[in-house]
């Protein structure tokens, strides 16, 4: 057979538009090709077989990935109104031969250099020209080009191939005015060479079914020289690169991903497609009002049906009024909001959500190739009852009991791997250490995320611990080796855990820097407290952090001297957290003591208290954290404040002593009239241009406070004189207070004395 009896026919699309996915499927028919070329890596050819699978639900994607180097991929997402998924479909159920067709993705994603820097990059989504669709919307006098594609292809009813003849011959004048472009001449003659290897094998009618842009320069009488084309492709980097399906979402429907073409308004889109496929266009826009209201009438809002018949005339008014051929999203839009919602546009972020948008997540065959660690996790989402979805879902978790533990331990290790399937929620008012909440969201990039973490094992618990074991070994920082000893605990995970406490002990030995031993403090205490809740051993834990704690005291005197104000708000910080953590391994349980060292660190906190070469802003605080413990009385407090803010120290050591000890709640000023006369006195002594120097220091420390806090304290400073008086001299006078003394232990039910 000749070359010149092969009838190309070249179909230009928007991608993911239902109007030309309605328009692909009547010129497939009327065509009735017998190879059917879609654009995309031809690396997709191997997920064909699967494509007519029924348990292949979109929203999917095809993901390609570099094997070695997983974080170099792609996706290809269809929606069930995406041309290229009708076109599939198509040629699977009539039998007829279908390929893929683009740059492929062994070169694609392949590094321009061979170095560290451009290995860690992610390729950048292909673009499919400099947005034609807006220069054609433009040239049709409309500033919005998604409102003119709507128009002019997707709201049409009418299906021809005289349509796509129409948007060659369009693209073809856009194209006349931009500039070469190497990547995307290296595409279309990737495009031309499979559709010339068919006119090789003897095809007689293919359709191609391609980006708009492309069109153009895929029609036969547009094709350059073989030659041309093959000097084009002509030493290429490649890469070992390999493809699967993946889940996809509506919601990322929005992005450029693969196809350079999201759409804000999938859902829409898949009611449009829905009824047009079913051949009732007439039941668009009563069926998308309908399920309007009963959105809202599922939020308690009344939407009568009634209104949703007004609704519906109304927005079929808008599209007359506005020259449309029928009504679009916007005009639904003013409806609902006129109507349903009776002028207020905020039920519409909710509509949004829920159905323009939606929430759906699509479904892959479990015969659909995965690496082995998302089989395992698909094992174990089954085996715990963890489905899968793009919907916000809350679960709280029991630790008591060993299946919701279970799930526990599956969603720390997740996390750890990068895959943030779980966020942490509002457990209710619950204080207690057996309970979780946790806000459950699937996305489709943790697919990726999978593959990326398959490289540390074949499984979730393995990949984990292989993780964390390379964390471990990479760390110089304590805080950032006790933060992981403290996941790898509570993700069970014994093999990560006692790499983490090896590394940690090892650099401990060698660590000099009392900052970073502070900051270990708070994650190891919080292990050695809260691991026993799941059972897992925290001995190993306690020994670190007695040597943290220890060479921690013993380096505090020299560390908190001689520090700059960026010095003393860090150490300030490390000293905050380093006591939350000693303190929480202090409050013993009843029957034990609490560990020697914990005295040793209070000592220590004790001559730092006292010591004037500190800086005030460390100084101070340590003066709070003990009078809060009980450590030290208000009247040392006052008396070494009082040395504070005298004509011997410099106002602003001075500011910055005060804001260590008033940080935290109001009530000490409130409480203690000493230290508030001390801090009025002192306001009203320093000379006025000192004091606008302070001013920024002390704005900052008061605003802490809440506003009521605030005019309460401004109330006891007028009243000063008052107070001191009555904090001095007042008496009590207990005959008078006998009544009420006998009343409150009548209702106590205490004996009187």
């Amino acid at each position: 057979m000749t070359e010149r009896s092969c009838a190309f026919e070249i179909l230009g699309v928007r991608h993911h538009g239902p109007g030309s996915a309605r328009s692909v499927a009547a010129a497939l028919e009327e065509l009735s090709p017998d190879l059917v070329v879609i654009e995309g890596p031809p690396e997709l050819d191997a997920l064909l077989e699967l494509a007519g699978d029924p348990e292949l639900v979109p929203p999917v994607a095809a993901l390609v990935y570099a094997v070695e180097e997983p974080r170099r991929s792609a996706f290809y997402p269809f929606a069930f109104f995406s041309p290229e998924w009708v076109a599939m479909r198509w040629a699977l159920e009539h039998r007829v031969d279908v390929r893929f067709a683009d740059l492929p993705a062994t070169h694609f994603l392949a590094p321009a250099a061979p170095s560290a820097e451009a290995a860690d990059e992610r390729p950048e989504p292909r673009p499919s020209g400099s947005d034609p669709i807006s220069r054609l919307a433009r040239a049709a006098g409309y500033d919005d080009p998604e409102r003119f594609w709507e128009d002019a292809v997707e709201h049409r009813a009418e299906s021809s191939l005289g349509r796509f003849t129409a948007i060659r011959e369009a693209m073809a004048e856009i194209r006349t005015e931009d500039p070469a472009d190497l990547e995307n001449e290296q595409r279309e003659a990737s495009m031309r060479k499979v559709l010339r290897a068919a006119r090789r094998e003897g095809r007689e009618r293919v359709a191609m079914v391609c980006g708009a842009y492309h069109a153009p320069m895929l029609h036969p009488s547009a094709w350059p020289k073989v030659a041309d084309d093959t000097a084009l492709l002509k030493g290429l980097p490649k890469i070992k690169v390999t493809a699967t399906w993946a889940p996809w979402t509506a919601g990322r429907l929005a992005t450029d991903s693969g196809y350079g073409a999201g759409v804000t308004s999938p859902g829409w889109y898949q009611h449009l497609y829905a009824h047009w496929h079913a051949g009732t266009p007439a039941d668009v826009v009563p069926g998308w009002l309908t399920r309007v209201a009963r959105v809202l009438r599922a939020e308690g809002l009344s939407a009568a049906p009634a209104t949703v018949v007004e609704a519906v005339r109304l927005a079929e008014a808008l599209a007359a009024v506005r020259g449309r051929p029928s009504p679009g999203l916007e005009e639904l839009e003013d409806a609902t909001v006129t109507v349903l919602c009776e002028g207020s546009r905020l039920p519409l972020a909710l509509v949004n959500r829920t159905l323009v948008v939606g929430e759906e997540l699509g479904q892959v065959p479990e015969s659909a190739p995965l690496v082995p660690l998302a089989q395992d996790l698909a094992r174990q989402q089954k085996r715990l009852r963890l489905k899968p979805s793009a919907a916000e879902t809350t679960v709280v978790l029991d630790l008591r009991r060993e299946a919701q533990r279970e799930r526990s331990l599956l969603l720390h290790r997740l996390r750890l791997l990068g895959i943030d399937w779980a966020t942490e929620a509002d457990r209710g008012g619950t204080r207690g250490t057996f309970k979780e909440a946790w806000t459950l969201e699937w996305q489709p990039e943790f697919a990726v995320r999978l593959v990326e973490a398959g490289l540390y094992g074949t499984t979730v618990v393995a990949a984990a611990e292989g993780l964390v074991a390379e964390r471990a070994a990479q760390a110089d920082d304590l805080g950032t080796l006790a933060e992981l000893i403290d996941q790898a605990l509570v993700a069970d995970l014994p093999a990560g855990l006692e790499a983490a406490i090896t590394a940690l002990a090892e650099r401990t030995a060698h660590q000099h820097d009392t900052l970073s031993l502070l900051r270990a403090v708070e994650p190891l205490a919080r292990t050695q407290r809260y691991g026993d809740v799941r059972g897992s051993d925290t001995g190993v834990v306690a020994d670190v952090l007695h040597t943290v704690v220890l060479r921690a005291a013993a380096g505090l005197r020299a560390a908190c001297t001689s520090l700059d104000d960026d010095a003393a708000a860090a150490m300030k910080g490390a000293l905050d957290a380093a006591h939350r953590g000693v303190s929480l391994v202090g409050e013993a349980p009843a029957g034990s003591s609490a560990p020697a060292w914990v005295a040793t660190w209070e000592q220590a906190l004790v001559a730092l208290a006292a010591d004037d070469q500190v800086h005030g802003l460390v100084a101070g605080r340590v003066n709070r954290i003990l009078l809060d413990s009980e450590q030290v009385d208000i009247e040392t407090v006052s008396a070494r404040l009082s040395r504070q803010l005298s004509r011997g120290t410099s106002p602003e050591h001075a500011a910055a002593w005060v804001d260590g000890l008033l940080e935290g709640e109001a009530l000490l000023l409130l409480h203690e009239v000493e230290l508030l006369r001390l801090l009025d006195e002192w306001v009203a002594g320093v000379a006025e241009t000192t004091f606008e120097d302070l001013l920024p220091l002390l704005r900052r420390t008061f605003s802490r406070f809440q506003s009521p806090e605030r005019r309460q304290i401004g109330g006891r400073v007028r009243n000063l004189d008052a107070a001191a008086d009555l904090h001095h001299t007042a008496t009590l006078d207990l005959d008078l207070a006998l009544p009420a003394a006998a009343r409150v232990a009548d209702l106590l039910q205490l004996e009187p004395a």
